[in-house]
């Protein structure tokens, strides 16, 4: 993770190494994931409460970096009684613990506007290396003078590997919740100033 350096002479909104600093913008941001439903349906949900910081370096992508929490706390499928299971011990146990985090390690370039983000993803205590894969999809200084840049990142996951094991299994076989679970992130970020 880059820190920003203190007491530098580097103009407003940009680090000492020339790393700019961008925040999400939760309004416009989306946090989701989908996993499979009896082997049979996809079933999404999201999270309401999250922030993250992108340091950026415009001229080396790949010097840039990433931090963010989510809430557990604040899932959301529609459905009350899935939510409450999801965030008892059976899964994510969000009293105690309440965030999960990513924390990247380093960007590596795929093409013009698309970038692995490497990084440490923790869940539960658990902490795995996952890749996200990430799309610039714009950006654009917006009327009130703020500069913005939106963001799609994916990656897929195993629940298992964050300790997130319960399931049932079904008389014809197989599982009532997958394994794998697709992460989709929607992220719009606000330069600061």
């Amino acid at each position: 993770m880059t820190e920003l350096t203190q007491g530098t002479t580097a103009t407003q909104g940009e680090t000492a190494t020339g790393l700019t600093v961008w925040t999400v913008d939760k309004a416009h941001s989306i946090v989701e994931f989908a996993v499979k439903h009896m082997m049979v349906a996809t079933v999404k949900g999201t999270f309401r409460e999250f922030e993250g910081t992108a340091y950026i370096d415009e001229e080396h992508p790949e010097r840039s970096s990433v931090r963010a929490t989510v809430d557990v706390a604040s899932i959301d499928t529609k459905e009350p009684q899935r939510d409450a299971h999801l965030k008892s011990d059976d899964f994510f146990n969000a009293e105690r613990f309440p965030k999960m985090t990513f924390v990247s390690k380093r960007v590596e370039r795929v093409d013009e506007d698309t970038y692995n983000v490497i990084g440490d993803l923790t869940i539960r205590d658990n902490t795995r290396e996952v890749v996200l894969r990430t799309t610039l999809e714009g950006r654009v200084t917006d009327p009130w003078g703020n500069d913005r840049a939106g963001f799609e990142a994916t990656a897929e996951i195993s629940r298992k590997d964050f300790g997130l094991r319960w399931n049932q299994l079904l008389e014809t076989g197989g599982a009532v919740v997958g394994d794998k679970v697709r992460i989709i992130l929607h992220i719009e970020l606000v330069k600061t100033q």
